[in-house]
């Protein structure tokens, strides 16, 4: 396991049976499964705890000095993630990346599942308490929802920038998802148990730069319009 951790939390959940809102919008690319298997203003970035459970934690590799993609990104985005690895020596974009894919496998899947206890280190308390209440809004209708994340084709940077000492990195992801919800009586409400969709989701992440802590926070998400 590498020296360093990155753990995430979310800042927007939208209600029960509106899972794809929450994590992104459907591209209209959908197949058969082949094989097994709102941004708030001014978010503020929330540490999470050292102590937190180590099967909450999202490792990542040990770090590579080289970055190509900082020394090579033009206009404002290069310039911020400079300024950015100008305040941490250590940010590498290869590494951060790594992480938050794992970060985002691991929220949309127990958000689906209704593993708050997971959740709970992984959020700030007040998305903690977007995703809970959803989570106990759905169980209340004796409804529930399954989801396979079958991949993450991208996960490319799109935005940086910095308020004072704190760092903000925003990902485009785009996935392949499999979202069924089934009613109180066990029918499916929602989705198709065989299609495969494409998602595409923007999460905000960010770190105070002067902590000690390395761990990065999921301050907003958003799908593209």
């Amino acid at each position: 396991m590498s020296l360093d951790l990155l753990l995430f939390a979310a800042v927007a959940a939208f209600l029960v049976f509106r899972l794809r809102s929450v994590l992104g919008r459907r591209m209209g690319n959908e197949r058969r499964p082949m094989g097994t298997s709102e941004t708030p203003s001014n978010p503020q970035p929330q540490a999470a705890t050292d102590n937190a459970d180590e099967k909450n934690v999202v490792a990542l590799p040990d770090r590579n000095p080289d970055d190509p993609f900082i020394e090579q990104a033009e206009g404002a985005l290069g310039e911020h993630l400079r300024e950015i690895r100008k305040s941490d020596p250590d940010f590498n974009t290869i590494k951060f990346s790594e992480g938050a894919k794992g970060a985002f496998e691991m929220i949309v899947t127990s958000f689906a599942t209704g593993d708050t206890d997971t959740l709970k280190p992984l959020l700030s308390d007040e998305v903690y308490d977007n995703f809970s209440r959803a989570i106990k809004d759905r169980s209340d209708k004796g409804a529930s929802m399954e989801m396979t994340l079958v991949g993450i084709q991208e996960s490319d940077i799109i935005e940086a920038s910095m308020d004072g000492t704190v760092a903000f990195v925003s990902i485009k992801f785009v996935s392949e998802q499999i979202e069924v919800t089934y009613n109180a009586s066990g029918e499916i409400s929602e989705g198709d148990p065989t299609q495969v969709t494409t998602v595409t989701d923007i999460w905000t992440f960010a770190r105070n730069t002067r902590s000690r802590n390395p761990n990065w926070t999921l301050v907003a998400t958003e799908a593209p319009n």
